[in-house]
């Protein structure tokens, strides 16, 4: 009815209609195809139940996907769970500064595992995926020497305590900067494969594994069994 573009020879009295997800569960005239997913007992959940303390650190890209996210859709703030949120920088688009808030977010990370005092920590790095975006190659490369420092300096913090490191993504970005075959800059994500790194004692990890794996692959590694 608000509509203002052009003036409509015929207006269309629209009583239903259907999307393929839900975009707002207050809207009664749609109606889903695919009903949203509830996740229970996720692994924040679950380790929370065992008592066990667990940390979720990211800057402000990417708070969001190791809280509500990483929660299955849920903002649930778990017994045990602590939150650390790093701002991002206010920059008009990440090229701008590669190395985002990367070596915040990593020192902190550092004190946290060494106060000793969480079984699991999950931290997102922005940088590989929002650098990527840009399409900008020499501010990806950039981001990456970034990254490379700040997860050395996790990793050794993690050696030292003789912790255990999982280090993988849900997809690429920065690996494609550019489309070889159209020559376009490349600014979105890859369905490359993505790899997981895994840095402690010597546990033995199955080849192609996916995103299910992970937390049972987490709760093995911590000694806890599956729900």
């Amino acid at each position: 009815d608000n509509f203002s573009a052009f003036e409509r020879q015929k207006k269309i009295n629209i009583s239903h209609y259907f999307t393929l997800t839900q975009y707002d569960q207050n809207d009664k005239k749609s109606s889903a195809i695919f009903k949203p997913t509830s996740v229970n007992n996720s692994f924040g959940e679950y380790i929370s139940k065992l008592g066990l303390k667990q940390l979720r650190i990211a800057e402000t890209e990417k708070y969001p996907h190791v809280t509500f996210f990483f929660n299955g859709g849920n903002e649930t703030v778990y017994e045990g769970e602590d939150r650390i949120l790093v701002p991002s920088p206010q920059v008009a688009t990440y090229d701008l500064k590669p190395e985002m808030s990367a070596f915040e977010v990593a020192q902190k990370l550092t004190d946290a595992i060494q106060s000793k005092k969480y079984q699991a920590i999950i931290c997102n790095f922005a940088n590989a995926d929002m650098v990527g975006h840009t399409g900008n190659l020499d501010a990806a490369i950039k981001a990456m020497e970034a990254l490379d420092t700040c997860i050395g300096q996790v990793v050794n913090a993690m050696e030292k305590i003789g912790g255990e490191v999982i280090i993988t993504a849900d997809h690429g970005n920065a690996e494609l900067m550019k489309d070889y075959e159209n020559k376009q800059v490349h600014t979105q994500h890859t369905t490359n494969v993505v790899p997981l790194l895994y840095v402690g004692r010597k546990a033995s990890i199955k080849p192609n594994g996916k995103l299910s794996d992970i937390a049972p692959t987490l709760l093995h590694l911590m000694g806890e069994k599956q729900p």
